[in-house]
């Protein structure tokens, strides 16, 4: 139980270190630094490309959450 506990917090470190990293690289993707669309990637390719940093924070909230009540089950809270 405190095992998943600990892994969910553990997730949601890393996750929200990593977070800068992620749209940094998004952000370079695009093709510039002043967040508007002028590189290769337009329509729903950019679109898509400018929600990565929501799916990814999406993800690690997800993970976390399920580490957590996995522990919660295990330990009979839940």
């Amino acid at each position: 139980m405190l095992g998943n506990l600990i892994g969910g917090f553990i997730v949601i470190l890393v996750g929200v270190t990593l977070a800068p990293t992620v749209a940094n690289e998004v952000q370079g993707a695009r093709g510039n630094s002043t967040h508007v669309d002028t590189g290769n990637i337009t329509g729903a390719s950019g679109t898509i490309l400018g929600l990565t940093n929501l799916f990814y924070a999406l993800a690690v909230a997800a993970v976390a959450m399920g580490m957590s009540v996995a522990g919660l089950r295990q330990g009979g809270l839940m």
